[in-house]
């Protein structure tokens, strides 16, 4: 009943609420970090990120759980550093982002490394970092982590990442389960692979490892998933081979408008009655959750610089653009937007497109909007704490927002807006 009655406080909490009429992150008013900090403005709440975590630590209950955040979805080092304190690993995909983790405090020991291309650089980084496990994605990929390995004379600990050919019922560019993805190999081929992968001298295998696909609502997907996972377990026991973590990858989705996604709790008891139920519970269980880590818990705030209106048409056009947030013209994908501070009108609200100032057509953040909206009004793009500013970019010479953390009254300046001369500093003109 705890477990339960935590996540729909989870659910419902808002860390982003209406104040004397205004739009506050925790007990700071979005107006006021405008004006300190200037617009676009990628605000995070510091009690939402701990909440979000503590939603997953509840939801171990008190078992052998290891949460390795996906640090793709946010990974600047404020963040991070705020996760490896509450003790989670990390789950990355460069040698990069492992170079974040180890400047944001991070304990190496509680990495797994995942990503369908690593170079020679990456995978000495990560042996001499003393990981914790390669998710490998291929058979060549093997044989390069035994070879490096090798010649380091130490033994690298690998899992294979299989492919169940599990529809996520998410968007297609996320969807990473099905034999069509690039990611893992064949869930049928794997007893094979890890049969030559226990002849290599250098490796050592630790685990299993599957990943289906991100903003996943529902458990169903993930159980059908732990079911082949389960028989692949079995089929190695009985070649001789012995694993000690299960890693069933992240994905569980958030609340961008409708939706009602499953929570941690519910899916972790599933998945412990699963594994229970197959003798299986003595294994460490391994997540990957990266946007349910972050997603609710930053907006971005633009400020609308032009309102224009062709026949019918309404464009409110503000001063983030796609460089800032690509996931609308990409994935087409859906964030509320609200008014810092909100007008009323006694007609009825036209309906505008939120559009930035980049020469592209598909420059869009939100979509027929019914908005009562002036210039100069300060809107906040919701849930873009996830493949956000970790997505932006510096498109027509755009630099990038700044980034804050609100501590109930606090604010933290954790990555401060790009200068002009920051973003060709390093070029060179030629004779």
């Amino acid at each position: 009943m705890l477990n339960f009655y935590f996540d729909l406080i989870m659910t419902v909490a808002k860390h982003f609420q209406l104040k004397d009429d205004t739009l506050h992150a925790e007990n700071v008013s979005l107006e006021q970090l405008a004006h300190d900090f200037g617009t676009p403005l990628y605000v995070y709440s510091r009690q939402a990120l701990h909440d979000a975590w503590y939603s997953y630590h509840v939801a171990a209950q008190g078992r052998d759980v290891l949460v390795c955040y996906g640090m793709k979805a946010n990974s600047n080092l404020a963040i991070l550093n705020e996760f490896s304190r509450l003790g989670t690993g990390f789950d990355i995909v460069s040698g990069g982002e492992l170079a974040r983790v180890i400047a944001a405090k991070g304990d190496p020991a509680k990495v797994v490394f995942s990503g369908v291309g690593k170079q020679r650089w990456e995978i000495e980084a990560a042996l001499d970092a003393g990981i914790k496990c390669f998710n490998v994605e291929s058979e060549a990929e093997l044989e390069r982590i035994n070879q490096i390995a090798g010649e380091k004379g130490v033994k690298a600990p690998i899992s294979l990442r299989v492919n169940p050919d599990v529809d996520a019922k998410t968007h297609p560019y996320i969807s990473t389960g099905l034999k069509d993805n690039k990611f893992g190999v064949d869930i049928n081929e794997a007893p094979a692979i890890y049969a030559r992968a226990q002849a290599m001298p250098h490796l050592e295998i630790v685990g299993v490892d599957c990943h289906i696909g991100s903003q996943i609502t529902e458990i169903s997907p993930y159980l059908d998933a732990l079911d082949k996972l389960i028989a692949l377990i079995k089929q190695l026991q009985s070649q001789g081979i012995t694993l000690s973590h299960l890693d069933i990858g992240g994905g569980l989705g958030i609340r961008y408008t409708d939706e009602t996604p499953a929570t941690p709790t519910e899916l972790l008891s599933a998945v412990f009655k699963a594994l229970d139920a197959a003798d299986l519970g003595h294994l460490q269980l391994v997540l990957e959750p990266g946007r349910s880590m972050v997603g609710n818990a930053g907006v971005l705030l633009t400020r609308v610089e032009y309102v224009k209106t062709n026949q019918d048409k309404h464009f409110a056009i503000v001063d983030a653009a796609m460089n800032d947030l690509i996931r609308p013209t990409l994935y087409d994908a859906w964030h509320d937007v609200e008014p810092v501070r909100p007008r009323t009108g006694s007609a009825p609200a036209p309906a505008y497109d939120i559009v930035g100032p980049i020469c592209e057509s598909g420059d869009w953040l939100a979509k027929d909007r019914a908005l009562h909206l002036a210039q100069g009004d300060l809107l906040a793009i919701m849930s873009a704490g996830a493949y956000a500013f970790t997505m932006s970019s510096q498109y027509n010479t755009r630099p990038r927002a700044a980034e804050v953390i609100v501590d109930d009254q606090s604010v933290h300046l954790v990555r401060p807006r790009e200068s002009l001369e920051s973003l060709f500093d390093s070029e060179r003109l030629i004779d």
